[in-house]
């Protein structure tokens, strides 16, 4: 007799019970009485001496058997759920302590880190792609009510210079009181210095202090935590790294702003932080997208500046699709580039740019080292639309439908004439009679179709014909490189004229594009 696998007392037992249950009608006398000196035996007891067992015992140690191994198991489960909760702890510990903590920098500001308006887009009720970001507001009040209009810009601290408050002078002064009720300033202070954050915070206040408590802007801040890496990226199209960590972290920026200021307004327009504002340029901006919405075509992207990422108008229901679309590529290209990529993903094909230019882009040295940039926007006119009522004539060959009237209103129209001969002409009259204090004329298509040779005239004592035109007229001046500018006209001739005309003097085989003409006036008695 050989003893094995010897059982604790009480599981020894348990089976001992199964074994006189189970097994006494085949096997009784391979299982000793209850009372039996070698009971406690019997049970892990395998008969190896005298052949086979019997079947009886091979079906006790069977059901023995299977007790230890579904105790075993049992022990063996609740250890692994102790070690798995024990892993799942410290885990989530490792990653509470490494992971980006929402808190303010200690900073002598009011934090607030949620948007301040609900949305109602779809994609702010969980059905997209989480962008995971915290902002911190420095200044400002936000607005109960959504405004028509959301301006954003990203501002940074530059080597040389800064235009942030000229820029936003500009944005203000060039408001009415009635379009500012309807349009909110969001400033993204994208630094990381913080001593450059606390002083610019300190000049908006002291500057704009009406308009941040009135809600017409807001100052807000990522903290660099929220940020993914912009350092060690792919060089595409060659660029140098730090040119890359530049464009990078501009992407970034943009995307945080349009971000926060999806649902702020109906529409959102993109500003750079060294601009200039045109006249009532909130107007203009709403009768254009009166207009496009007329149409009832798909658009994407307005454009108020052929500049960079400057007057770009999206609808605010977009923003969080461009906000993760400049975020998922950020370090591809700049971000010019992917606003371009953006608007054809959009289903909007062509470009929809309107002139003239609402935006002019003033900075002399640009945010990336410091170097000068002299970029400006040719189609930019700063004040707004001044030309008095006027008819206009000329005698010069029209091509299709470009014709002498649409270089005198305003709007994206031009005259378009085929080679001009000496002593052609076109004339502007005057519904009424005025005294002209300033006069523009550009004319051309790049470097191609300019008025070679001609002078401005004005003309006085209208004259009624089937083609209106003056009696008499004095010269102002001959073209140069294709532009006539001339200011303080009154100064030297003060009495009112009737007609402005330019006159060709000398033959050209290229055609001409005359694409502006733009007149100051004032009355005799002011």
């Amino acid at each position: 007799m050989v003893e094995g696998n010897t059982l604790p007392p009480d599981a020894r037992a348990v089976c001992a019970l199964r074994a006189r249950s189970e097994c006494a009608p085949h096997a009784a006398q391979a299982v000793a009485p209850a009372d039996s000196p070698s009971s406690a035996a019997l049970p892990g007891t395998v008969n190896r001496e005298g052949g086979s067992p019997a079947p009886g015992v091979c079906f006790c140690v069977s059901q023995e058997m299977r007790c230890v191994l579904k105790k075993r198991n049992v022990v063996l489960g609740g250890l692994f759920l102790l070690g798995g909760f024990f892993v799942t702890s410290l885990f989530n510990l490792l990653i509470s302590a490494l992971g980006p903590s929402p808190e303010a920098a200690p900073l002598e500001f009011s934090w607030e880190g949620n948007r301040p308006i609900s949305l109602e887009s779809w994609v702010e009720q969980g059905q997209f792609l989480p962008l995971n970001v915290s902002y911190q507001l420095l200044a400002g009040t936000p607005a109960s009510q959504q405004r028509y209009l959301t301006i954003g810009m990203s501002s940074v601290k530059r080597k040389k210079g800064s235009y942030l408050i000229p820029t936003l002078e500009s944005v203000f002064s060039q408001s009415s009181p009635q379009e500012l009720s309807s349009l909110q300033v969001v400033v993204l202070l994208a630094d990381f210095d913080l001593s450059w954050i606390m002083d610019t915070v300190k000049r908006i206040k002291e500057g704009f202090s009406s308009e941040l408590d009135q809600g017409q802007l807001l100052i807000i801040h990522v903290p660099q935590v929220w940020y993914p890496p912009v350092t060690g990226l792919k060089r595409n199209y060659n660029d140098a790294s730090d040119r890359v960590t530049f464009r990078s972290k501009q992407n970034l920026d943009y995307s945080f702003l349009t971000l926060y200021s999806a649902g702020l307004g109906r529409y959102y327009l993109q500003l750079e932080d060294d601009v200039s504002s045109a006249k009532n340029f909130f107007t203009s901006i709403k009768t254009r997208i009166e207009e496009q919405e007329a149409k009832k075509s798909t658009w994407a992207t307005l454009e108020f500046s052929s500049l960079g990422y400057i007057g770009k108008l999206y609808k605010s229901a977009h923003l969080p699709l461009l906000s993760r679309f400049l975020f998922l590529f950020y370090q591809e290209m700049p971000c010019d580039w992917l606003m371009t990529h953006f608007r054809e993903l959009m289903t909007q094909r062509e470009q929809i740019l309107f002139k003239p230019s609402l935006f002019q882009h003033m900075g002399t040295f640009s945010s990336f080292k410091g170097t000068y940039n002299k970029l400006k926007d040719k189609n930019f006119e700063e004040s707004l639309y001044t030309n008095p009522s006027a008819k206009v004539y000329s005698d010069m060959s029209t091509y299709q439908k470009h014709f002498p009237q649409l270089a005198w209103d305003s709007g994206e129209g031009f005259f378009w004439g085929r080679s001009p001969e000496k002593g052609n002409y076109l004339t502007v009259v005057f519904t009424e009679p005025v005294v002209v204090t300033e006069i523009l004329v550009e004319t051309g298509s790049g470097k191609k179709d300019l008025l070679e040779s001609a002078q401005v005239e004005l003309g006085q004592d209208v004259l009624t014909k089937e083609e209106e035109s003056c009696k008499s007229f004095y010269s102002l001046g001959p073209f140069k490189n294709g532009k006539f500018e001339m200011y303080n006209i009154d100064a030297k001739y003060s009495s009112v004229s009737s007609c402005l005309r330019i006159q060709v003097t000398a033959p050209q085989k290229d055609w001409v594009v005359i694409h502006k003409i733009r007149v100051k006036t004032k009355t005799k008695n002011t």
